[in-house]
């Protein structure tokens, strides 16, 4: 048990190691991947190539912080120590939201997946079950979280390895039928059909298909060494996003041409049906469905550890700081839950408005977090690079230059998404969100409202060495 924060080290190095890999295989890699490939033709490995680079960037500088200094509520602690209390605020609250909205979304998207095997069923009420076994999922503990997700995981891992080995052995010839050869990156248009514009512009959606990687640095918190567990993960992104995306989309395009009517409803699908295997469609349905529950699962824990920290530091609430027996700080974790029922609700109330918004105004949340992300690690590495050298086991590549490349890389996505007719409004309404945000925490602190860190002292947990030079807490002496 953690004596900082109440929480339990239960997660595992096998856990957080299937963490990290399940945050990059989610739903959108089965079937939203085929929005790009038929928009940008073969050249789609580009535009993932170039969406996972610099997510990986990302990840290399939030590895460095997180190793030099583990801390509850990950980035969030960081951004409120590089970049003032106010960033703290804003990145913890967009992330909650974020997840929040997904988690609704989630159980929406698995009743409908279920729905192929049980059509009867309502939908709402499959979603409010499949709510329900997650939420007890992580009440129950951090470990029982970890072992859902692991395994989980695993199966999105083996579905991925075992395409990439059957559609290798199509390419190769090797597979019953085979039409071998790469002939489909090139006969229909070119490599590069479209342009090069749309390459570019794909790599805006192509960006959201990787959000969650972020998340082992939040569960990290509840591993017995999380600077350990951490560097480990970080270091084998790059694989994940060669392997599993890259490689994938790779035979996608090479084994059907980019311009199937099938690529555009499932591309995984499309594929297996095109090698003659029979329960294609529902072996892809069951993985689809896991993914789902991933992120169902994922979604509900790094909401209420996210707000879990929020509380600690006087920017939520401290009544859900509180934590049970088992180290599970249940009042966070249901505030999310209650939430997700709501959006819910709103799915089948008011589909076409309220739920419509949610789902268009948190497409550019992850991105704005993982904009602050970026300029807290400038901040926070010259600051260590002063005060602690040695804690810097872990660093950003060719510091400050590629960080600098890395912000203005993710300035482009956002911008991009801002101008492009297809994302523009989910770019206004998450700048709303956004907006939302910084005049609520003007007006909390003006208000006085904004309480200070609970029960921490200045020489406990593991950011005590910046925590002296971290801004004050608004409703302080120094903080007004």
């Amino acid at each position: 048990m953690s004596e900082d924060s109440g929480l339990n080290s239960g997660l595992k190095q096998r856990h957080m190691t299937l963490i990290a890999i399940g945050g990059t295989i989610g739903a959108g890699l089965f079937v939203g991947s085929g929005v790009v490939i038929h928009t940008a033709g073969p050249a789609a490995l580009i535009s993932f190539l170039l969406a996972g680079v610099l997510i990986m960037l990302v990840m290399r500088m939030l590895g460095e912080m997180a190793v030099a200094r583990p801390a509850v509520g990950s980035f969030y602690e960081y951004a409120r120590i590089g970049l003032g209390d106010w960033a703290g605020f804003v990145i913890g609250w967009l992330y909650w939201y974020f997840w929040v909205v997904v988690v609704a979304i989630e159980a929406v998207a698995g009743a409908t997946v279920l729905g192929r095997w049980i059509p009867d069923a309502p939908v709402w009420l499959v979603s409010l079950i499949l709510l329900a076994v997650m939420t007890a999922t992580n009440l129950f503990s951090v470990r029982a979280f970890g072992e859902f997700e692991f395994w989980f995981s695993s199966i999105k891992v083996v579905a991925i390895l075992v395409f990439i080995l059957v559609g290798v052995l199509w390419v190769t010839g090797a597979w019953p039928d085979a039409r071998p050869g790469l002939g489909n990156l090139t006969e229909h248009g070119g490599f590069v059909p479209n342009g090069w514009g749309e390459v570019i512009s794909k790599a805006v959606p192509a960006v959201a298909f990787f959000v969650g990687v972020e998340l082992v640095t939040v569960a990290a918190a509840e591993s017995a060494e999380p600077g350990k567990m951490v560097a480990r993960a970080t270091n084998s992104v790059v694989v994940r996003i060669l392997l599993f995306y890259v490689g994938s989309i790779f035979l996608v395009v090479t084994i059907l041409p980019w311009n199937s009517q099938g690529i555009l409803s499932g591309p995984y699908v499309a594929v297996l049906e095109r090698m003659n295997i029979p329960i294609a469609a529902d072996l892809m349905n069951a993985i689809i469905l896991t993914a789902v529950l991933s992120a169902l699962n994922s979604g509900l824990y790094a909401a209420s550890r996210m707000l879990f920290a929020l509380t600690r530091k006087g920017h939520a609430p401290k009544s859900l700081v509180k934590v049970n027996g088992r180290g599970v700080p249940v009042r966070s974790t249901l505030i999310g839950t209650v939430v997700a029922l709501i959006s819910i609700g709103a799915a089948y109330v008011s589909p076409d408005q309220v739920f419509a918004f949610l789902i268009n105004s948190y497409g550019a949340v992850a991105l704005f977090v993982y904009l602050l992300i970026g300029f807290a690690e400038v901040r926070l590495r010259r600051r260590l690079e002063r005060e602690d050298p040695e804690a810097l086991t872990m660093r950003m590549w060719l510091f400050p230059w590629l960080s600098y490349l890395t912000i203005a890389g993710m300035l482009g996505v956002i911008v991009a998404m801002g101008l492009s007719p297809d994302t523009r409004s989910q770019f206004g309404l998450s700048v709303l969100i956004l907006a939302v945000l910084v005049i609520a925490y003007v007006v909390l602190r003006r208000l006085g409202r904004l309480g200070e860190p609970v029960d921490e002292e200045p020489g406990d947990g593991p950011d005590r060495d910046v925590r002296a030079e971290s801004p004050a807490p608004a409703g302080t002496e120094q903080g007004r």
